[in-house]
């Protein structure tokens, strides 16, 4: 007895079986002509390489990187969103609420609004181009020039216990001369 090969007494399974069941097997599938059956095993091995050189194909397309120019950063053709032109603004940029925290009011944000620049309080992550394109989109008016601060967290003590605040950006956002942003009201 083999332990790798097949064993030389052993029947195969169609002599085995009865003539019945013979008789039956013929009668359900037609006999197909060696031709045929080639012409088609060939027509699937081709469909299956045409199948694996689209997948490699997607796969190579998709692992390339998008170049994206500076062009493309500063590009305002972003979707609109709808009623944006009913309310009067501009809101192509949709993260301008979540970079632009909240306007910076203070004392000396009030004497740099008579020389037409406005501070903001502004995500740590935010960069110049992201915020210019979420003051255009907010309030409708188009920065001449954007200049970041990054604030640290002052240390503070509480008793015993010290810590430290949480560190933030500012923002200071400067339009052209005639242009305004009405951050004031209500203060």
């Amino acid at each position: 007895m083999a332990l790798f090969g097949k064993r030389k007494n052993k029947q195969s399974s169609s002599e085995t079986a009865a003539p019945e069941n013979q008789a039956r097997d013929s009668q359900a599938a037609p006999a197909i002509p060696a031709v045929q059956k080639s012409a088609r095993q060939k027509d699937k091995a081709v469909a299956k390489k045409e199948a694996k050189k689209e997948a490699k194909s997607e796969v190579k397309a998709a692992a390339k990187p998008k170049t994206v120019s500076m062009k493309d950063l500063y590009a305002e053709t972003a979707p609109t969103i709808k009623g944006a032109a009913k309310a009067g603004r501009l809101l192509k940029y949709g993260r301008a609420y979540r970079l632009l925290l909240k306007p910076l009011i203070t004392e000396k944000a009030t004497h740099l609004g008579a020389e037409n620049k406005y501070l903001f309080v502004v995500k740590v992550e935010a960069n110049k181009i992201e915020i210019a394109k979420a003051v255009r989109a907010a309030y409708g008016v188009k920065p001449v020039k954007v200049n970041l601060i990054k604030m640290r967290g002052k240390h503070v003590t509480r008793g015993r216990i010290t810590g430290q605040r949480r560190a933030w950006k500012k923002a200071i956002v400067t339009l052209a001369p005639g242009e305004t942003i009405k951050i004031y009201e209500g203060v």
